[in-house]
């Protein structure tokens, strides 16, 4: 094996008497992506944080090259050629790439920064990264996330970066995004620059690094050849658990009940002819790529872009949702796939997040009513982990701040729950809970309908799934079908005949 580029040994850190990192030890080699994993509060952010110069250890030892080093704020650790992109990306939108990718150490020329020499050498560090699809004089905020994605990682490389840390890099990506993120993290390694991949999504993990270290409690569990290890393999190590107990049992079909909600050639400006029924006391699986009209059925129904054609029934009586005032009145709830940008107030408490629906559309609600006592009571229930309710929301990792939107809902009793893309962004653990919440919502009678762009979750969670192509419904799966089967629907590979069987599509 060649000379670790960066090797850390017994590193440890505390904070107020917390031990938040304890004896972890980690190497990176030249040209390696090495994936770092582990549940919220496992320690991951912490340790980058180090290696980034943001946190001095408090024990243990750095070594950059063969060499033992210290860093003592970020500008070190950028000076030594280690560079991180942030799952929230830090630019300047309304200047120009180049700008940004040369933010603080422009060129100059005779006392002037010379716009010519930045312009240029931006322009060579994007064709190094195979990015042609933007010039270095585009302004940022006309960017796409992914591309924002890429002039974070510029930036990095004109620093002469040679360690990327890359902290939850897909979480904002569409997923034929993810596919241009993949092939730029494999030019990097070309280049022999080393990438630390935090991420919570494990198909990422096995398709991209060569070796995976594991944190539980900040100490380092393993590190694991990605090549000789399953995933059931590396949930046990995060989680103390098989991978087959991953998700709760499905629903009997005796315990499904009436149809809750019936669209009968429903459509709007991106649907068209949908009909579909949701039952109680199911979980109804929406699959299809990005794009395909998944999140649009749940905004329709949810009244946010509302159907313009077709029938809407709820518990067998007509219904026109033209808002989402009025849906949230019919007793249906949506959990966003935009957490941040829709689901919560980050500069609010808890508690007024918990609130936030009930306050919207029942005046009645307050922080000293009844209904803020039940709220409260359900945080507990959901086991959100805060420092009390007054505490910013913002400050609660992801897998809390999901538990806080669930409370918001759960206190209106809905009859119906839409969750768009539920554990995006959630470590192992915190999804499990989630599932949990979910399966316990159908059991007690609630109609849920779930659209994940994760296969194993979509096919674990659901009691059927309905697939979708171009705004329309493709086919409907049953429990228990494959993988290659809804991505055959999804892509148009399959189509469902009449009598529901699926046939190859046939070429011209």
């Amino acid at each position: 094996m060649p000379e670790p580029l960066l090797q850390l040994r017994k590193i440890g850190k505390s904070f107020l008497g917390v031990q938040v990192l304890d004896d972890v030890d980690l190497d990176v080699l030249p040209g390696e992506v090495h994936a770092v994993v582990g549940e919220n509060g496992a320690g991951k952010s912490t340790l980058m944080k180090i290696i980034s110069g943001v946190y001095m250890p408090d024990g243990g030892t750095i070594g950059l090259d063969g060499a033992t080093t210290t860093f003592r704020s970020p500008r070190d650790a950028q000076q030594a050629g280690i560079g991180i992109i942030h799952q929230e990306f830090n630019l300047l939108p309304e200047r120009t790439v180049a700008e940004n990718v040369f933010l603080g150490h422009e060129p100059s020329r005779r006392g002037m920064v010379d716009r010519r020499e930045m312009h240029t050498r931006t322009a060579e560090l994007l064709a190094a990264a195979g990015e042609t699809s933007f010039d270095p004089g585009v302004k940022v905020g006309r960017l796409g996330v992914a591309q924002q994605q890429v002039v974070e990682i510029v930036k990095a490389l004109a620093l002469d970066a040679r360690l990327l840390i890359m902290d939850e890099p897909t979480a904002a990506l569409a997923d034929h995004e993810v596919e241009l993120l993949y092939a730029l993290v494999r030019r990097l390694q070309e280049r022999g620059i080393g990438l630390l991949y935090v991420s919570h999504r494990l198909t990422e993990v096995f398709d991209l690094s060569g070796r995976i270290t594991v944190l539980k409690d900040g100490r380092r569990v393993t590190t694991l050849t990605t090549a000789d290890t399953t995933g059931e393999q590396l949930v046990r190590h995060m989680v103390g658990r098989e991978l087959s107990s991953y998700y709760p049992d499905r629903a009997a079909p005796e315990d499904r009940g009436p149809v809750r909600l019936n669209l009968r050639d429903a459509g709007n400006r991106k649907l068209r002819d949908v009909n579909l029924q949701l039952r109680a006391g199911e979980v109804l699986g929406i699959g299809g790529l990005q794009g395909s009209g998944r999140s649009a059925l749940a905004r329709a129904i949810f009244g946010v872009s509302p159907f313009t054609t077709g029938d809407v029934t709820l518990d067998d009586r007509p219904v026109r949702l033209r808002s989402p005032r009025a849906a949230i009145r019919a007793g249906i709830a949506y959990v966003t796939e935009d957490r941040k940008g829709e689901g919560i107030v980050a500069g609010q408490s808890v508690l007024d997040n918990a609130l936030l629906a009930g306050r919207a559309v029942f005046p009645s609600w307050s922080g000293r009513s009844a209904r803020a006592v039940k709220v409260r009571e359900l945080l507990t229930a959901v086991e959100v982990h805060a420092a009390g309710e007054d505490q910013a929301i913002r400050f609660l990792s992801g897998g809390n701040q999901q538990k806080v939107v669930l409370a918001r809902w759960l206190a209106l009793g809905p009859k119906i729950m839409l969750f768009d893309e539920p554990t995006r962004g959630i470590d192992v653990g915190a999804k499990s809970a989630i599932h949990d919440l979910v399966r316990k919502l159908a059991r007690e009678g609630a109609a849920v309908l779930m659209i994940s762009s994760e296969l194993p979750e979509l096919l674990g969670m659901s009691d059927r799934i309905v697939v979708m192509r171009d705004g329309a419904i493709a086919g409907e799966l049953p429990a228990g079908a494959s993988e290659e089967e809804v991505v055959g629907l999804a892509t148009g590979a399959l189509h469902a005949a009449p009598n529901g069987a699926l046939v190859k599509e046939v070429s011209a």
